[in-house]
């Protein structure tokens, strides 16, 4: 199988891209506040064969229990930001490996700038994580785009701002819940910015049954096609059914 060439970033030890064996995440579905039940789920995971991890990091609470969590996880934390920007900083001093922004809804450039030179600066990889339900309103309100076309160019503009100020530890992700939709854009994603890491995901995909089929259809295809560098199969369930998912699409 010929794979697309990205160039290769590391998320702590764990290297995505520049044909690196495609690294399987998950995410806890615990309250990140709760340092003792996170790093029992961490545990969890990493045994069943995770080897990337993200936490939501909505509040203070979850940003000051994270360098308890990032010193015991056996494997790298990702804090998941949304909004605020001084929590992504604080998870950066926390130790975490990465993160993951929308850089749409962290605010102004001089916010998301504060970020990207800080992870630079720390060595911090970060995910550009564009979805169909956050996208922004002058690309939102074009009817002469399709849902993947908005997708992309949103993830287009926020990767050459990113590139423009020297940052290029990115991975990048476009997620929606159709499966047709995820092909596309991903496919779309693959050409356009053919350097760029491609994180693989169908946002909610629902519970066990039915996340598993869609996920499959959906990153089973764009991994035949040698899209993709790392993945999570997200489902409405306990994230430790996620991870051999993920590796049974990956086997077969």
């Amino acid at each position: 199988m010929k794979r697309t060439q990205t160039k290769q970033i590391h998320v702590g030890p764990v290297a995505i891209g520049g044909g690196a064996p495609v690294a399987v995440q998950s995410m806890c579905n615990t309250h990140t506040s709760d340092a003792r039940a996170t790093i029992e789920q961490i545990a969890r995971l990493h045994d069943a064969g995770c080897e990337i991890i993200r936490l939501a990091v909505p509040d203070q609470a979850a940003a000051d229990a994270l360098p308890e969590i990032v010193h015991a996880s056996p494997i790298p934390v990702v804090a998941d930001i949304h909004f605020d920007y001084r929590l992504a900083l604080g998870a950066l001093d926390a130790g975490a490996a990465k993160l993951r922004i929308n850089p749409g809804n962290i605010g102004s450039w001089e916010k998301v700038d504060a970020i990207i030179d800080k992870a630079g600066s720390m060595g911090a990889a970060i995910r550009i994580g564009v979805n169909a339900g956050s996208i922004e309103k002058d690309l939102l309100e074009r009817t002469d785009l399709t849902q993947s076309e908005k997708l992309v160019s949103s993830a287009m503009r926020f990767v050459e701002h990113f590139e423009s100020r020297g940052f290029e530890n990115i991975v990048l992700s476009a997620k929606a819940h159709s499966v047709n939709t995820t092909i596309d854009t991903y496919r779309k994603l693959s050409h356009e910015l053919p350097q760029i890491p491609l994180h693989l995901g169908v946002t909610e995909a629902g519970g066990i049954r039915q996340g598993t089929i869609k996920s499959s259809i959906a990153l089973g295809t764009l991994l035949a096609e040698g899209i993709g560098d790392t993945m999570r199969v997200s489902l409405t369930a306990d994230p430790i059914e996620e991870v051999p998912v993920a590796w049974g699409i990956l086997s077969a």
